[in-house]
């Protein structure tokens, strides 16, 4: 990972932050979604939401897409949660995503945890 893309991973944890410190944990994964996006613009952070990443099998793209919730400038995937605990089986899809999306950096947030900081992990390709 590079210094530039550290920096970029500690502002978006610090966006997130801020959503959690405002919005609190038990709300729907949506109402954090808008939220984060609300806060990443006001920080003029560069992101697209929900971007639709073609799944290649053989060199032939499918027709199964899945839906990123973030990449944010680029460089970094971001998977929400608003679940109970993370599970390896959501580590693992953040790490598939990562590849499919040809990003070397992950986060992984699960806002519906008391201490936002305990909800966050950060994976490197």
């Amino acid at each position: 990972m590079t210094l530039r893309d550290e920096k970029l991973t500690w502002q978006i944890i610090g966006a997130a932050i801020e959503v959690h410190k405002h919005l609190g944990p038990g709300l729907l994964e949506s109402v954090y979604q808008v939220s984060l996006a609300r806060e990443l613009a006001l920080r003029g952070i560069p992101f697209r939401r929900e971007v639709n990443i073609p799944v290649l099998y053989k060199g032939e793209a499918l027709d199964a897409n899945f839906r990123a919730d973030f990449i944010v400038a680029n460089r970094v995937i971001l998977e929400l949660k608003a679940i109970e605990k993370l599970l390896p089986i959501h580590e693992a899809q953040l790490l598939t995503y990562m590849k499919l999306a040809s990003c070397s950096v992950g986060l992984l947030i699960n806002f519906n945890v008391p201490v936002l900081k305990k909800g966050i992990i950060r994976r490197v390709l």
